[in-house]
Parts: structure tokens; C-alpha cells; sequence
């Protein structure tokens, strides 16, 4: 006989957390909170460089924009003399045409793991790339190629073989959610939950790590460092938040994912936006959206980012007492 009693303690654990569902989210602050006339500032990564640099909003550098098949080739010209660089689609999603490019000690092109990569290779990611492989709905695309993220070498010892970055929830002007995502081996490099990195809860009030998680599952070290997870903390943190706040002046968007990655020469910069950013920050968080949200859904938004932090301190002091 079916027992619907676990089901229910599920149910009533994760309404006690504030956890928000995928509808409540879409209902409630997507379709109320975001214009759809805004999206395509987010959805496009090279109309939300360009935005962001119009607006004083630090972003890695864009070294070249790969728009017709005739012009691939050129690239190499572009990038002559550097020691890496990074190929993404304009309007790529979930990580997916992401390709990051590193000088072997021979002078030749190898991938983060060290494997051999021929400019034929590259040419042939390009052309994939504006044939819309790795685009939302398979349109043709653009790619983009920036400068190499310089890794703060805080997170070595929290990452393996990639970029380690913050997703910041900002609803309203206010950052309501953070997390870091640590790339492992599992995940070949690339900090994406869904292809196994970790996830770091990290407390808005202090920068510093709460809970992290893996597949899911909550996890205590680095599978492959084996650092404590617990022992993160995030630097320059004021600089992060304020840079995610500004995304919401930048784009006129209610709720969205900023994606933060921390330069060890040039501080933080903006990696990319999100107007339907996932739930999964509240596994990783081991706390629900909801009581925050809803707290700065009575909350006037100032001007100044500065006295929005302010704000939004006391808000999650008094929540969590």
C-alpha cells in the first residue's frame, strides 16, 4: 500500500526552509519582474558585454567577434602572442561551445587538461559555433573570444582545471543568494552543477562558505583537492556585491543570475547574466529563496548600491534570528 506519509515530511521540511519552487519562481518574480523585451540583453553575451562596458562594468576583455565563416581564420592573427584565450557562443546556454584555449610549453595550443589542439580544431569549433550548434533554439550565432580569466590563487586549492565562479541572485537591486561553482575532474574543468562540479553556499553577510553540495548530495571536501569546503572564503566580497547590484541598474531586470569570476590582476568581472536563473543555489545554500525574497518584496529599492547592502544586511540578520 502506497505510505504518503514521507512524502508529506518532505513536503512540510522543504516549505519550513522556504524553499521555492520552479512555478512559484516563473509566476511570482520571472514573469512579474522581468520585461521580455529585456531578455535579449541577457541572452546575448555580446549585447551584455557591450551594455556592461557602456556602463563602467568590469568584464574580461574581448579580443575578437567571429560573426561569418570567411573571417575564422583570421582569428589566429588575434590571438598571436597570447598565452590563452577563451571561444564561446554569443547565445550559448548551460556552458554548452564553451572553449578554453591554453599556450603549451612548445609554443602549440593544448586544452585545460593538457590534450593537444590544432588550429584546425579551433577552426572547426568556430564554425560550429555560427552554425548555431550550441545556440538556444539552433539559430546562427557569433563567437566570442576573450582574454584568459588569471585565476586568483585563493581558489587552487578549491578548484581543478578551470575557473571557479559566484552566481549571485539579485532580486530588486539586492543580492539575496550566492554560491560558488568549483570545477573538478568529473566536471572536465568546468564550473557547471550539472556536469558535476561543486556547489559552495557562501553567506551574503561575510563572504564565507555554509554548505557545499555535489550531484546534489552534500559534501564536506574537494573530490579531487580533498580542501574542507567550509574553509572558502570568498575575497574582495563587498566588490563582488556590488558589481552584481549594478547588473540589476545595468539591465532593468528584477530577477536575475549574475556570474562572477575573480581575476588575480584585475578583481572581479562580470562572466555573464541570467534571467531564469536555476534553483539549485538552495540546495547548495541548504536554505530556501523564498523568506528573502519576499522580504525585499516590501522593501523600497534606493539608488545607491551601498545603502542597498545596508538594507540588505539587516533584512538577513533579522530573518535569521
Amino acid at each position: 500500500m502506497f505510505n504518503p506519509l514521507p512524502l508529506y515530511r518532505t513536503y512540510k521540511s522543504l516549505k519550513q526552509k522556504g524553499i521555492m519552487g520552479m512555478n512559484c519562481r516563473n509566476i511570482r518574480f520571472i514573469s512579474r519582474h522581468n520585461k521580455r523585451s529585456l531578455y535579449p540583453l541577457v541572452d546575448d553575451k555580446l549585447k551584455t558585454k557591450k551594455l556592461a562596458i557602456a556602463h563602467n562594468v568590469n568584464v574580461p576583455e574581448l579580443l575578437s567577434v567571429v560573426s561569418e565563416q570567411h573571417d575564422i581564420t583570421h582569428i589566429f592573427k588575434t590571438i598571436e602572442g597570447a598565452q590563452g584565450f577563451c571561444i564561446k557562443p554569443a547565445q550559448g546556454s548551460g556552458g554548452k561551445g564553451i572553449l578554453v584555449v591554453l599556450r603549451g610549453d612548445d609554443g602549440s595550443w593544448q586544452r585545460t587538461n593538457g590534450k593537444a589542439l590544432s588550429n584546425p580544431e579551433i577552426e572547426r569549433h568556430l564554425s560550429n559555433i555560427l552554425a548555431g550548434i550550441f545556440s538556444l533554439g539552433g539559430k546562427n550565432d557569433v563567437a566570442i573570444v576573450e582574454e584568459l580569466i588569471q585565476v586568483d590563487p585563493i581558489f587552487q586549492a578549491f578548484t581543478h582545471q578551470g575557473v571557479p565562479d559566484l552566481r549571485i541572485i539579485i532580486f530588486r537591486g539586492f543580492p539575496v543568494m550566492a554560491m560558488m561553482r568549483l570545477s573538478c575532474n568529473e566536471s572536465k574543468g568546468k564550473a557547471n552543477l550539472h556536469q558535476g562540479a561543486v556547489g559552495v553556499g557562501i553567506d551574503i553577510l561575510s563572504g564565507r562558505a555554509v554548505n557545499a553540495v555535489q550531484h546534489g548530495k552534500p559534501v564536506t571536501i574537494h573530490p579531487d583537492t580533498q580542501q574542507p569546503l567550509i574553509d572558502l572564503v570568498v575575497p574582495q566580497w563587498q566588490d563582488m556585491l556590488h558589481l552584481a547590484c549594478a547588473c540589476y541598474d545595468m539591465t532593468g531586470l528584477g530577477y536575475l543570475g549574475v556570474d562572477i569570476v575573480l581575476d588575480k590582476v584585475k578583481g572581479p568581472l562580470l562572466l555573464e547574466l541570467n534571467a531564469r536563473p536555476g534553483l539549485a543555489i538552495q540546495v547548495a545554500n541548504n536554505s530556501g529563496l523564498l523568506p528573502r525574497l519576499s522580504a525585499v518584496e516590501t522593501i523600497n529599492t534606493p539608488q545607491d548600491i551601498n545603502a542597498r547592502l545596508d538594507i540588505m544586511r539587516d533584512v538577513l540578520q533579522r530573518i535569521s534570528h
